[in-house]
């Protein structure tokens, strides 16, 4: 039983691919991660290159990791065993852990292992509760609002830029650069506006496919225009697109703090797939 640690995307993928894509909707957020690491090269997310590991026991990958400084470590499902290890293993390293994102359940282990491993003054908090929903059948909004969806392209960059940069001051959730978020999806056909009367009026973004999944996400639509149906319309169509193209598992994650967006992707075909913590680690008393 024992963790291997590594700056190496090719050898992490070689290690734990497998395992990860055994199960691409409990691993969508490793997956998903590495797959932009893999075509958009270790700078995306900022700071410092990112770092990797996986978890061995008898012989098997049984969790893994990827971080991407500055955000929060992001876990599989692990057992509970590994995650003191885990702890002693981080420790002392090259980089600091500000947080975790993971399945609720290992999110809070790790929390307190994390804490009992660095002392009394370490603080964790619950900083989001998510929930992760996977499309069933896909059920179009009724009534429809006026207009249409379209692939965005490179003529709508600065309007993408803004609302990119808007939804992350809104939600918190950013993990990338607006700038750089625009031109990785961009590149593959990423992000879709819905349209009414020729102008946008709200955008959805899809990651890349990997393992037959793609994870929906962002929805933004700007605060005068809600309540109209955009942001459902918008989001229909790209969970549309994704499963014309034959995808498996369609994804996104909603915060629980937020009933709206939950009550929507429910209408919209989406059922719970499982619950989700981000936990933040501070110094102090």
């Amino acid at each position: 039983m024992a963790w291997t640690l590594t700056d190496d995307l090719d050898a992490f993928l070689a290690a734990a691919g497998g395992f990860l894509r055994a199960r691409p909707a409990a691993h969508t957020l490793p997956l998903t991660i590495t797959e932009s690491l893999r075509a958009s090269g270790p700078g995306l997310y900022g700071g410092a290159p990112p770092r990797y590991g996986w978890w061995t026991e008898d012989g098997e990958v049984g969790g893994a990791f990827v971080q991407t400084p500055p955000h929060p470590i992001v876990l599989t499902g692990l057992p509970g065993r590994a995650l003191p290890a885990l702890a002693e293993a981080l420790d002392g390293g090259a980089y600091a852990v500000p947080g975790v994102n993971a399945p609720a359940g290992t999110a809070e282990a790790f929390a307190g292992a994390w804490r009992e491993r660095r002392g009394g003054g370490l603080r964790a908090r619950v900083a989001m509760r998510e929930r992760l929903y996977r499309l069933t059948t896909l059920a179009w909004p009724d009534p429809m609002p006026p207009g249409a969806a379209r692939v965005a392209g490179e003529a709508d960059r600065p309007l993408l830029t803004d609302w990119y940069r808007a939804f992350g001051e809104e939600t918190g959730a950013a993990a990338v650069p607006p700038g750089q978020a625009v031109t990785a999806r961009l590149g593959y056909g990423g992000l879709t506006l819905w349209e009414a009367d020729g102008t946008p009026v709200a955008m959805a973004g899809v990651s890349r496919a990997v393992a037959g999944m793609v994870r929906v996400g962002p929805v933004y639509t700007p605060p005068a225009l809600r309540g109209r149906g955009y942001g459902g319309a918008v989001t229909a169509a790209v969970s549309g697109a994704a499963r014309e193209r034959g995808l498996a598992e369609v994804l996104l994650f909603t915060d629980l703090a937020n009933p709206t967006s939950n009550g929507l992707y429910q209408r919209l075909g989406y059922e719970p797939a499982g619950d989700y913590a981000v936990w933040a680690f501070s110094s102090g008393a």
